[in-house]
């Protein structure tokens, strides 16, 4: 099972990490092409770009210039102890114990603009640069046309390394659609599931953007904690409320509901 996940607006690069353990982000040649486009931006065409305050424009044009391909940990962070966003508020990464980071390294994988695939302890330094960008690059008008079946490719590598050591080649799909969409599904070698997550309000089940972001992480926190090694171990979560409802679900997208008082 591979747990795919998106990454963070938000960074945390102020608290130490909880481990000393780390890798190296293994598409690194390829963000290096992506910072040397970038570096060719003006704090103003970045804010043009992403649509970003001017503050935050500059911001992360300084980390462009500063960005540079040898990592170690007094210039980068582990990808999921530096994200800080409401997926990784409940993943809680900080609290896991070496056994759960080490499933975690095996089994999850966080997709990004600028690193492609990472690992959850490869190192990373900050940027800023979703998945959307519609950045003019040699392979194409976007991103997605940068990665190309690169990112694919990568998790296909690894479903193909799970499946010869007898465990399931399935992809859990926990990642946004923006970012999901950088993986071409028709070439996976898998299986596909897709968790959704409804709170019901007004009358009515319906996606809850905050709280579906929340309920991703706490999704891959739930597989940690049980090092499920089988995809059906995700329809019994129940954390903070959540149940598997089998009457809105199929085959391959199962939906979670909740109901608070």
């Amino acid at each position: 099972m591979l747990i795919v996940l998106s990454p963070a607006k938000a960074l945390d690069y102020e608290t130490a990490p909880t481990t000393d353990s780390f890798t190296y982000p293994g598409l690194i040649e390829h963000s290096k092409a992506l910072i040397e486009i970038l570096r060719e931006c003006s704090p103003a065409e970045i804010a043009r770009l992403m649509k970003l305050s001017d503050q935050l424009a500059a911001l992360n044009v300084a980390r462009y210039a500063q960005w540079q391909p040898a990592f170690s940990p007094a210039n980068s962070k582990q990808a999921m102890l530096a994200f800080d966003g409401d997926v990784y508020d409940g993943l809680a990464a900080v609290t896991l114990e070496q056994g759960g980071l080490e499933w975690a390294q095996q089994h999850l994988r966080i997709l990004s603009g600028l690193y492609g695939v990472l690992r959850p302890l490869d190192l990373m330094q900050p940027y800023r640069l979703e998945m959307g960008t519609r950045l003019a690059n040699s392979r194409g008008a976007t991103l997605y046309a940068f990665w190309g079946g690169l990112i694919t490719d990568e998790l296909n590598r690894l479903l193909e390394a799970q499946a010869a050591a007898g465990e399931e080649a399935v992809v859990v799909n926990l990642a946004s659609t923006e970012y999901f969409k950088s993986v071409r599904r028709n070439k996976l070698r898998g299986r596909l599931v897709t968790p959704m997550f409804e709170d019901w309000k007004g009358g009515r089940y319906k996606i809850i953007s905050f709280f579906a972001k929340r309920a991703r992480g706490l999704m891959s926190r739930y597989a940690i904690d049980h090092r499920l090694g089988e995809v059906e171990g995700l329809k019994d979560f129940d954390a903070e409320g959540y149940r598997f409802s089998p009457e809105a679900s199929d085959s391959d997208t199962w939906v979670f509901r909740r109901r608070m008082s």
